[in-house]
């Protein structure tokens, strides 16, 4: 990437040029030296003996012929199709891993909270944690929300370890999605077992057809959809408050030159919920000034900062690609991270500058890094040592202090259950005024956009691009994670963005509504909202039976992470269409990448696909909505008709 754009964003650019003139090693000069392999990169490379690894590549600028493919594998046998399918099933467990710890966390310290035993933290959403109650089944009456909310945390925690029968939040999808996932026997026992089994299936020896490799992939994703992805998002929600519409600020500029900056930086929110309120205290305010300093400036990073962004109005420093660029202004005092897409070389980073990375987390430590453990049974005091840490650091600024002047507003905070409201009010909240608008064309479909950054392309440009040729065509757009950010970097989640960048039917509905024409949902782990979004327009009718049914895309356009895969995988598992940029990790196998980009459509009713280029990923999801609108007879434009009073009456 030595000669093309590393960024669309300037605060970004002008970091990677304060870096290289400070002599700070970053991800946008790691990945110009470091090249990624072509084998590992199209699936072709099997590691998971110790008699590989073994390259089964495809032959290069010809088609390869049957006795090529014949020849094309690893020293146990083991065929292109089956190497590419292990790989594949390997990367959804991960993800799912990964997810589903996230939210066996979240479970332990909510049952902490339900119990007592966690002062600082107290449940937030009643309304959320009886309706999810009487969901799973469990007694109301005139028990306390304490009593309530033991019982609820003790049933969503047995479902990591369950071993047989079906996750209870399966129930909550469509009914003929749910017929699917069992005529399929792809339904998820436990979030557990099925990682367990997907890393033992992908054993050497194992399974070793790709076509019921794929299958467990199916089944280990939706493990993480409706599984360890929505108990979080739930239990969060409840713990934390659900989210509503709140402004904030986005990029580097939030950064201040007078303050104690504190950069939040990972996926665990109960740290950072904390940290949100201590860092108010006198006492904490006091020693601030004490130092120096007029006070405390909390910014996040990634997917924690969406959840105190989303809460909180925290604002946000910047996404994935932006973490080591926030130490390079020379102004953050501490980054204070916990799990995942957190990269390593931060900590080089740091040694050029005063910044202290301090990891919190005991699943994550950085050689380099100070390791202060969060303690949720004590939380406050835990938070208290990290801001004094911070507080003690800011006379340690240097002279390489430069804050790129950049940064732009968002609104943020819409759960689905927000979007119900805004579209219904208050006492007849429904997706209905969505599904109308779809059905009489004012609104084309929806989009997912979701996922990472990838210092292998220009950052945030896909993104940008994909997301403003969509909101063009009248799609409107929901987003989580760094996909979000890259929008709300460029204005496109503020109301006036529908008027300047949206086609004129969505405008005219995002205006009547007062909201974006790009709406963000919260973190990765939130994607489980869209889930649940797509879910209550079916149940609201009008566009079919099941979520397959609905106009309705998901994409990935620079997506690096495994969590990705897994997320695209139960996405498409679900029912949706769904595609990916800058590279597909199983091309080394044509039989798996038609089997994933055409026959799984024929199953699931979703479908895999692959585009780098954001116009053809765009032209690709409008084509795919306007076949579903063909599908459901909506695709020719109504006349609007004008209800008078007897024809209201006829509706009752």
């Amino acid at each position: 990437m030595a000669d093309k754009v590393k960024s669309i964003d300037q605060a970004t650019i002008e970091m990677i040029e304060k870096a290289a003139e400070d002599g700070a090693s970053i991800v946008f000069e790691r990945a110009v030296t470091t090249r990624p392999c072509p084998i590992g990169d199209e699936g072709s490379c099997c590691s998971i003996c110790a008699m590989g690894p073994c390259r089964v590549p495809l032959p290069k600028g010809k088609e390869e012929t049957e006795e090529e493919h014949r020849k094309r594998k690893g020293v146990c046998g083991a065929t292109a199709e089956t190497i590419a399918a292990r790989n594949f099933v390997r990367m959804c467990a991960a993800g799912t891993a990964s997810h589903g710890d996230h939210g066996r966390e979240v479970a332990k310290v909510f049952l902490e909270v339900a119990r007592g035993e966690a002062p600082g933290f107290e449940i937030k959403d009643e309304q959320k944690l009886l309706q999810l109650a009487l969901d799973m089944g469990i007694e109301i009456g005139d028990r306390s929300n304490s009593e309530i909310a033991v019982d609820l945390g003790e049933t969503l925690s047995k479902e990591f370890g369950k071993q047989e029968g079906e996750l209870l939040f399966l129930k909550r999808a469509p009914i003929k999605r749910q017929e699917i996932w069992q005529q399929m026997d792809v339904a998820p026992r436990g979030i557990d077992r099925e990682v367990s089994e997907a890393l033992h299936r992908t054993h050497m020896g194992t399974d070793q057809d790709y076509h019921s490799l794929l299958r467990h992939a199916v089944r280990v994703s939706l493990a993480d959809g409706w599984g360890g992805s929505m108990i979080a998002t739930e239990l969060q929600d409840i713990l934390f408050g659900t989210p509503s519409p709140v402004a904030s600020e986005i990029n580097l500029g939030v950064l201040k030159e007078d303050e104690v900056n504190i950069i939040i930086h990972g996926h665990e929110p109960y740290l950072a919920e904390i940290l949100a309120v201590v860092a108010q205290e006198p006492d904490i305010q006091k020693y601030a000034l004490s130092k120096g300093a007029k006070g405390i400036n909390l910014a996040g990073m990634c997917c924690t900062a969406n959840e105190v962004l989303m809460r909180h109005g925290v604002p946000i420093a910047g996404n994935f690609l932006q973490q080591e660029l926030a130490i390079v202004t020379g102004a953050v005092e501490a980054m204070v991270v916990d799990v995942q897409c957190i990269m390593q070389g931060m900590a080089e980073v740091a040694s050029c500058y005063h910044t202290k990375v301090i990891t919190t987390d005991p699943r994550a430590h950085i050689e380099g890094a100070t390791h202060m453990e969060f303690d949720s049974r004590n939380a406050a005091e835990s938070a208290r040592k990290v801001l004094r840490a911070a507080i003690d650091n800011f006379p340690n600024r240097g002279k390489k202090v430069r804050i790129p002047q950049y940064k732009n507003n968002l609104i943020a905070g819409f759960s689905h259950e927000t979007i119900n409201y805004l579209l219904g009010g208050t006492f007849r909240s429904s997706y209905k005024p969505l599904n109308d608008n779809i059905i009489n064309g004012r609104i084309r479909g929806v989009a997912g956009v979701v996922g990472c950054n990838n210092a292998r392309i220009a950052h945030d440009d896909i993104h940008v691009t994909l997301v403003k040729e969509l909101i063009k065509n009248d799609v409107l757009v929901l987003q989580t994670g760094c996909a979000a950010m890259a929008c709300a970097k460029v204005g496109l989640m503020t109301p006036e963005a529908a008027s300047q960048y949206a086609g004129e039917g969505l405008a005219s509905v995002c205006e009547a509504v007062g909201i974006p024409p790009v709406l963000h949902m919260g973190a990765c782990v939130d994607n489980s909202r869209i889930l649940m979004a797509a879910t209550a327009m079916v149940k609201d009718g009008g566009l079919g039976d099941d979520i397959s049914d609905l106009p309705v895309a998901g994409a990935a356009p620079e997506w690096m992470s495994e969590k990705a895969i897994a997320i695209g995988q139960y996405c498409v598992g679900s029912g949706l269409y769904t595609v990916f940029g800058v590279e597909w990790p199983t091309i080394g196998s044509k039989a798996v990448t038609r089997y994933l980009f055409k026959e799984m459509e024929e199953m699931y009713g979703g479908m895999w696909d692959f585009e780098p280029d954001p116009i053809k990923m765009a032209k690709l999801m409008i084509d795919h909505i306007d076949k579903k609108r063909k599908a459901l007879g909506i695709d020719k434009a109504r006349e609007r008709v004008l209800f008078d009073m007897a024809m209201r009456r006829e509706l009752i």
